[in-house]
């Protein structure tokens, strides 16, 4: 049977009903703040400071090098725009789910879930939201509208994503590529939310970070929603017996014993996550750490109530 997807279990994350005391109870009511913001304003240009007037925009880097004072000046603009991006290839389909897991979530069906109470929530603060998909290349890309049929139709695109065709399947990941696409093809300051386990197995591993920065370049805000299934990808946490793993993106498949790589496989992981963490610290892209075991809402939620307080 096909998966759909019932846009009523969206209705806790209205921003008018999250509130942190009501977290525990697994929604929050009463927010009088929305958690995406700041996009509201454009920098225009500078002007000479003025004696007695706040200090909150004085450009302290330009004051350095000029040793005077001047205060950026900002233009408005009306609403957010926010492109959600996901990694759409075959390795996001982990773990494949069997009749000892139904209920379960794989990586795309967390990545889609949350994408989905995303674009509610934007569509409730009347900004607008747009969807981009990519495998080895982008498969989709619409540009972001507020309006309730564009919205509609991101659901139905979403929707496809939980029931993959055959043409999906087997799809590689070349997130470094896509990604200067889309860079390219945003061209409106944003907010850009990708899903991706950033299991890139392309040849161009080394272009995936510049490939983030380029986002940044065109000013752009970046988070980078790092999707994985904690027990599996990271901790390797398989029984003392032999399996046989199979690559979903390219089908090769190697009989090993865990216990004998698990300690090697570990450590390159932990290589990996340190060297995503400081790459985002370094380019200013909010890293959030997704396990899929937790449940989508356990870690969308404090992530959103994060952004409120902070803003």
């Amino acid at each position: 049977m096909p998966i759909t997807i019932d846009q009523a279990r969206f209705d806790e994350f209205n921003p008018l009903e999250l509130l942190a005391r009501q977290v525990v109870e697994g929604f929050i009511t009463g927010l009088h703040k929305s958690p995406f913001h700041g996009f509201s304003v454009e920098f225009a240009e500078h002007r000479l400071y003025n004696q007695g007037e706040s200090v909150k925009h004085i450009d302290w880097k330009l004051f350095g090098r000029t040793d005077k004072l001047f205060v950026k000046r900002y233009e408005e603009e009306t609403n957010l725009r926010c492109q959600i991006v996901i990694d759409g290839s075959s390795s996001m389909y982990f773990p494949l789910k069997d009749s000892s897991q139904p209920d379960g979530l794989d990586k795309m069906a967390f990545s889609v879930y949350s994408a989905a109470a995303i674009m509610y929530l934007l569509r409730k603060q009347r900004d607008a939201a747009g969807l981009s998909v990519f495998t080895d290349d982008v498969i989709l890309h619409t540009q972001a509208h507020s309006n309730a049929t564009h919205q509609k139709y991101l659901y139905a695109e979403l929707e496809k994503l939980l029931n993959p065709t055959e043409e999906v399947k087997g799809k590689y990941t070349s997130a470094s590529k896509a990604l200067h696409q889309i860079a390219e093809n945003i061209h409106k300051r944003s907010l850009v939310v990708i899903f991706s386990d950033m299991l890139d197995n392309s040849a161009a591993q080394a272009e995936l970070f510049p490939a983030l920065q380029h986002l940044r370049h065109n000013k752009h805000e970046v988070i980078l929603f790092h999707v994985y299934d904690k027990q599996r990808e990271l901790d390797f946490a398989f029984d003392n017996k032999p399996y046989r793993f199979v690559d979903l993106e390219s089908g090769e498949e190697l009989k090993v014993k865990p216990h004998e790589i698990r300690a090697g496989y570990q450590e390159r992981m932990q290589a990996f996550k340190t060297d995503l963490a400081m790459k985002c610290a370094s380019y200013h892209i909010d890293l959030v750490e997704a396990d899929i075991k937790m449940g989508y809402k356990q870690v969308l939620l404090p992530y959103l109530l994060k952004r409120v307080r902070l803003h």
